[in-house]
């Protein structure tokens, strides 16, 4: 018992290290792209520092495996370079027998991941899109109605309204869809008529507009 619960220590002391490494990692490149995307406004740094802070848990729950397969790899490597796994063997021990502590840990790790550090996820996540808008001062408005879909864009130069006759479930692919801008007074800027727009990164990409 007294050797299952070192090598459970070892394994989540592993995990820890892995963790907190690419949590340093994901920090950096996600504060740069912060800079890079708010930098031309009027945003403070301790802002861009609180959206990097809610932004790395998502990052950091998607790569959850793989600092889990890391971590495993780092703790048999460690225990063979010290010559410990020789060492148990040579005592009478199975060696599969030593890897049911840190599978306990890792199951214990998955199932608090998911009951807890998922919903944290989710609501940093919320939080984050919540202030990226507020920093940049779009809004989005969607509906729809019996004369199809309509969506309403806001920016600081004015809005947009589109409307479209048929879309995709997620509402990122319109057909039969018409853009129609208005500048900060309310005054039309432009009609856009199209046989079909989709949703890229921060833009609508139109295809056959008349």
């Amino acid at each position: 018992m007294t050797l299952q619960l070192y090598f459970a220590r070892r394994f989540f002391r592993s995990f820890l290290s892995v963790l907190l490494i690419f949590f340093a990692i994901l920090f950096l490149i996600d504060l740069i792209e912060q800079i890079r995307r708010f930098g031309t406004t009027d945003t403070g740094f301790g802002t861009l520092m609180v959206l990097t802070v809610l932004n790395v848990p998502e990052s950091l729950y998607r790569i959850l495996p793989l600092i889990m397969i890391l971590a495993t790899l780092a703790l048999f490597l460690s225990l063979a370079r010290s010559s410990e796994l020789v060492v148990t063997r040579a005592s009478g021990r199975s060696a599969l027998k030593s890897l049911i502590a840190p599978i306990i840990v890792a199951v214990m790790i998955g199932v608090i991941a998911v009951g807890a550090f998922n919903p944290i996820v989710a609501a940093t996540q919320k939080q984050y899109e919540v202030l990226t808008t507020r920093i940049s001062g779009e809004v989005s408005t969607l509906s729809v109605s019996a004369d199809g879909l309509w969506l309403r864009q806001g920016s600081r130069q004015g809005q947009t309204v589109i409307r479209a006759n048929r879309a995709n479930l997620d509402g990122t692919v319109l057909s039969d869809v018409t853009f129609l801008g208005y500048d900060r007074d309310g005054q039309p800027t432009f009609r856009i008529e199209a046989e079909r727009a989709e949703l890229v990164t921060g833009a609508w990409a139109i295809t056959g507009a008349k």
